[in-house]
């Protein structure tokens, strides 16, 4: 599964430096993670979309157009950001691996502020399942919450269980999980996505549980006298694309707009480029199925209006506790979504609408207001910024780099590139982002965008002829991150 992350943090600046602070006077830090969130949303510039809450932390804060994850995959993903490190340094390249594992003295994000005297919470996804959950180690609180059961499948399920006998174990819980596959779109598994009015109020949603958990710890001064560190884990728009009734009826599926790939673009680039997720939504590779992909793209929409609905209730609790003003706030994703584009369906793919992520941070004090930045950067920076934002002493072998010096000065440059893996069998596809370009290294073959003149990634460049001195000099920078990435494995 996967999600999209935000975080709050704050701290006290004055003329332009962080002021060294006792523990119970540094800033606190929320952390809103949302899953398989991609950049549909008005922040990175998508206009089809309402996201009011976004823009509201985007009006106090800065806003990043080209941040990007470094594994569009949720667990390789998360436990690359949580621990400051690219993945081919966490070993985690899959949903499997436990970083803890490979990796068994690393330290993650939460566990050095809860180390270093802050109280820390979480609530939904922040690490990639119960089972990556590093608890008190990092924790001081943690809850996960389910979704209450939607009206329609309790009906069928009390039919069935009148007919067959309770459905919570054995041979009778199989029946009614294969029956629950076919009762509706809602309800289909993880093979073939469900999406649909779920017929639930917000808060009867676990994203709504988790905001409301939240809210009740700031609510109740939970941390006490000490600074806190709350994650938020928003778990839409991650398949199911369920949301209440009202979501959908922002976006008739008629009225939505999403750009035509041409049929033949898979002619023209690596097969290994591609992945066959496809294939599970209903789709086939090079035909377009306009009513399908109407019907997902608005349930998809409609579950990014809800999550927003529920941020907005964490930015008001924060102006209600009288938090805004020593609370910095991060808003991102885990990784993008690919919904058509390219042919594609789901995640695990390079292209820019995988990888690159929407990322909203204020910093009161610090940030100028409505402040933008189109420098790279990337999801592996946020351990070194909150670190140094909240005089926080970080494990001594990040790879990120602190955005304090872009969010001081939006004018400040990003990275020269931004580095993504994804997996391929045993071996790995490579991309990285330059200012103009973005160039991806497969097993099978190159691919090279102009990312000005061809923002939708439709001509690949590679085998053109024509831009060898491109790519030598991104063959180059790719082998230089890519030795970088491994260093301190």
């Amino acid at each position: 599964m996967k999600h999209t992350v935000v975080l709050v943090v704050a701290s006290w600046w004055l003329g332009g430096s962080i002021i060294a602070a006792d523990p119970a006077t540094r800033p606190n830090v929320l952390l809103i993670v949302c899953d398989d969130l991609n950049t549909h949303v008005s922040t990175s510039g998508y206009r089809h979309i309402k996201t009011p809450a976004f823009d509201a932390l985007a009006r106090g804060g800065m806003r990043f157009g080209r941040a990007y994850c470094q594994y569009p995959v949720c667990g390789p993903s998360r436990a690359s950001f949580l621990s400051g490190l690219y993945p081919e340094s966490t070993g985690v390249l899959n949903n499997k691996v436990d970083i803890r594992q490979t990796r068994p003295r690393s330290r993650t994000l939460p566990q050095c502020f809860k180390e270093q005297g802050y109280w820390t919470a979480s609530v939904g996804k922040i690490f990639h399942s119960p089972r990556h959950e590093p608890g008190e180690v990092a924790w001081n609180q943690f809850l996960r919450f389910q979704n209450d059961e939607m009206p329609h499948v309790r009906i069928a399920r009390e039919a069935f269980e009148a007919k067959h006998g309770p459905v919570d174990k054995g041979k009778t819980r199989r029946l009614w999980k294969k029956h629950l596959e076919t009762l509706s779109t809602q309800t289909r598994g993880q093979q073939r996505p469900g999406f649909g009015r779920s017929g639930l109020r917000d808060e009867q949603h676990k994203d709504g549980k988790n905001v409301r958990q939240v809210v009740s710890w700031l609510d109740r001064k939970s941390h006490g006298k000490r600074p806190f560190f709350v994650a938020c884990g928003i778990q839409k728009p991650h398949v199911p694309f369920l949301a209440p009734d009202s979501y959908f009826r922002l976006y008739p599926a008629k009225e939505l707009h999403f750009s035509l790939t041409p049929r033949g673009f898979w002619d023209q680039a690596p097969r290994s480029a591609m992945v066959k997720r496809f294939q599970g939504f209903g789709f086939k590779l090079g035909e377009e199925n306009d009513s399908l992909r109407r019907e997902y793209t608005q349930a998809y929409h409609a579950c990014i209006s809800f999550i927003d609905a529920q941020i907005a209730l964490l930015l008001k609790s924060l102006d209600r506790n009288g938090l805004r003003d020593n609370t910095i706030v991060v808003l991102t994703s885990d990784h993008g979504y690919q919904l058509g584009e390219h042919f594609m369906w789901g995640k695990v793919t390079l292209f820019e609408v995988c990888d690159r992520v929407p990322l909203v941070i204020r910093v009161p004090g610090l940030t100028r207001p409505g402040s933008s930045s189109d420098g790279l950067v990337e999801l592996v920076d946020l351990f070194p910024t909150l670190a140094e934002l909240c005089s926080v002493t970080p494990p001594g072998d990040l790879q990120g780099r602190s955005l304090v010096p872009m969010l001081r000065d939006s004018r400040s440059p990003g990275k020269k590139v931004a580095y993504t893996v994804v997996s391929r069998g045993q071996k790995l596809g490579k991309a990285i982002r330059s200012g103009r370009w973005r160039y991806a290294l497969w097993p099978d073959g190159e691919e090279l965008y102009d990312l000005e003149t061809d923002p939708n990634e439709y001509v690949n460049l590679a085998t053109s002829g024509q831009h060898e001195d491109v790519l030598v000099a991104l063959r180059a920078e790719l082998e230089r991150i890519g030795k970088a990435a491994v260093a301190r494995r």
